[in-house]
């Protein structure tokens, strides 16, 4: 008899400096690991870490060497390629004024955040015009899904 071992994806919210409490967790949950599906992935284990400007900011210094705000950094810790693990930092007052700018809820925004961030984990690149391009694309797909 043989034994397969199935993964589970194990997917953590984390809140640092911030009140802002994320709802729908659960579903959350799903509508990530259904879009890595769709990607022909698989979570292994997704840290997704809440905070304010100044926490991500100390962040984007030290890690990246970037000394401006930023609303979500991404940093890629899989072993396997097929499966994805990795931490999501998003600054929640980012989410709210971009949420502003772009005429949405906080809701959305921080919805788009997080498929930003699986996105960057799938192996998907922000750094050029055409790429940007294809991120705000696959967002949106992603998003029309949640």
């Amino acid at each position: 008899m043989s034994i397969t071992k199935t993964l589970v994806p194990k997917i953590y919210f984390f809140y640092e400096n911030i009140e802002y409490k994320v709802k729908g967790i659960k579903e959350i949950r799903l509508w990530l690991i259904a879009c890595a599906a769709s990607e022909s992935k698989k979570i292994g284990e997704l840290n997704i870490i809440f905070c304010d400007d100044n926490y991500l900011s100390k962040i984007n210094k030290e890690y990246l060497k970037h000394n401006y705000l930023t609303d979500v950094i991404t940093f890629d810790n899989s072993e396997n390629k097929g499966i994805l693990s990795g931490d999501v930092f998003i600054s929640i007052e980012r989410a709210k004024e971009n949420a502003v700018l772009y005429k949405q809820t906080t809701t959305k925004e921080v919805r788009r955040l997080l498929i930003h961030g699986l996105l960057h984990l799938i192996g998907y690149s922000d750094k050029s015009a055409i790429a940007r391009k294809l991120m705000s694309e696959l967002e949106d797909a992603y998003l029309d899904k949640v």
